[in-house]
Order: C-alpha cells, then sequence, then structure tokens
C-alpha cells in the first residue's frame, strides 16, 4: 500500500499569513499523495460582522442559519481556499479546491435538532474515496474547506476535524494513511501553559488514563475524540503538533495509534 498524508491545518494558522505561507512551504513539500483540510472560521466570523450578520454561538458552536451558509461558504469556499490552492500552485504542487459538494465527494445529512438546533450543519455519511484515489493517481492534491452536502442541493458546514477524520477512514482501504492535525501547540500538552509538556506517544491505555486525569478536557476532547475513531476506523496513525512534525524538523509532537 502506498503512503498517504491527510493534513487538517488549524484556523490560527490560516489567519496569520507568514504562519500559513510557512505551512504552505511544508505542506507542498510532503513526497507523495496528500491531501489538505482548512477551515477559516474567525475569518467568517469577521466577514459576517462586516456584513452585519449576527453571529450566535451556543456551546462553543457556530450555529449556522440561512445567512451564514452564505458567509462561509464565500470564506471557505471562496477566499480561504483559493487562497491556499493559489499558494500551492506556486510551490510546483498541482491543488484543486473542493467542497463536498463538488464531484460528490463529501455527502452529510442535517444534524437532528436535540437539544439545540444547529441549523444548517453537517454530519458526514459517506465520501467518495473511489473519485478522489482517481484524483491523486494523477497527480492532484485536493483542497477541501470545512463545506459538504446532502444531495438534494443543500450546502451544509461541517466540522473540519471531523472531514479529514472521515477522509482518512474512507482511503484507508487503499492507503496506509497517516492523518496530521497541525495547529498552533505542539501536541497534546501536559500543562497547557507549557508548551514543551508533550505527551509524545498516546495509546487507548494511555489515552483512558489521560481521560481520568482530566489531561484532556475542552477543545482537545472531541479532537481527540476524531484521533481514535480514525484509527479504529482502518487509518494508521494520527499525529498532533506544530506543522513542523511534517517534514520530521521538529520530533516534539503526539502520535496516536491504538
Amino acid at each position: 500500500m502506498r503512503n498517504l498524508h491527510i493534513v487538517k491545518v488549524g484556523g490560527n494558522i490560516i489567519e496569520k499569513e507568514e504562519d500559513l505561507q510557512h505551512f504552505l512551504d511544508l505542506f507542498a513539500n510532503l513526497e507523495g499523495p496528500k491531501i489538505l483540510v482548512h477551515g477559516g472560521g474567525k475569518l467568517a466570523t469577521e466577514l459576517a460582522e462586516r456584513l452585519g450578520i449576527a453571529v450566535k454561538i451556543k456551546d462553543g458552536r457556530r450555529i449556522t442559519d440561512a445567512e451564514t451558509v452564505e458567509v462561509i461558504t464565500m470564506v471557505y469556499g471562496g477566499k480561504v481556499n483559493k487562497h491556499i490552492v493559489a499558494g500551492l500552485q506556486a510551490r510546483n504542487c498541482n491543488a484543486l479546491g473542493f467542497s463536498g459538494a463538488d464531484g460528490n465527494t463529501i455527502y452529510s445529512v442535517k444534524r437532528s435538532v436535540k437539544d439545540v438546533d444547529f441549523g444548517f450543519v453537517g454530519d458526514v455519511v459517506g465520501v467518495n474515496s473511489e473519485l478522489i484515489d482517481k484524483l491523486l493517481n494523477i497527480g492532484i492534491t485536493p483542497a477541501f474547506c470545512a463545506i459538504t452536502h446532502d444531495g438534494k442541493g443543500q450546502l451544509l458546514n461541517t466540522n473540519a476535524d471531523t472531514i479529514a477524520c472521515e477522509l482518512a477512514i474512507g482511503l484507508s482501504k487503499s492507503y496506509k494513511v497517516t492523518l496530521n492535525y497541525c495547529f498552533e501547540k505542539s501536541g497534546v500538552l501536559l500543562d497547557v501553559a507549557n508548551d514543551d509538556s508533550v505527551v509524545r506517544e498516546i495509546n487507548t491505555s494511555k489515552y483512558s488514563e489521560l481521560l481520568e486525569d482530566k489531561i484532556i478536557a475542552d477543545g482537545m476532547l472531541p479532537k481527540l475524540e476524531n484521533c481514535f475513531y480514525a484509527l479504529k476506523g482502518g487509518v494508521s496513525k494520527v499525529q498532533l503538533g506544530k506543522p513542523e512534525m511534517l517534514q520530521n524538523t521538529n520530533t516534539n509532537f503526539t502520535t496516536l495509534r491504538l
């Protein structure tokens, strides 16, 4: 099986142009087939405010009404995605920008209403891994924004971590997949105030221990849930840390295995 890197880049890197350009350097130099996944939540919030559209947050999550779908489509699928694709082309990495609707690559269902109606938010139910595989085989690097569709004409705001995870599971039947979550921290930290306190290796038993000790909490909790869901779905390994881990220039990152 060929190796495949799937890389999700965090919003704090996207929002700082110098950091984004450095990340694109490292990503473009990854050998072999690769896929990029990005969001852009803070940039979408900024545009919504400029347009006078109220941003509604519940339990730390964006409520996506009809106006917000328009904003995230402009920002994720337009400004951010095309800026990233252009940057990769400048580095001789032949990228093609995607939402889940393009090529029917990622399809979702609208999240059912329980305690809160999050609006037009998608939960992924399928990945068109056959088409993505064909693109990879002709040297295309797909760059996915955090938008999927329901097959009935509705675009859906979808968590970028989840998209990366579902792509990794879908393609693990044909590739030995490494799923990389690149963000501004060095990985899973024992002390959030100390960037050197990285837990370098986490398996299932270590994960349970970190949960019990409440080391993994808040925003890291859903990220780690995604990681182990991916591993159980056939992904070879998951890495979390700063972009330098992509080129092994910094060994201070977290690797997760079952």
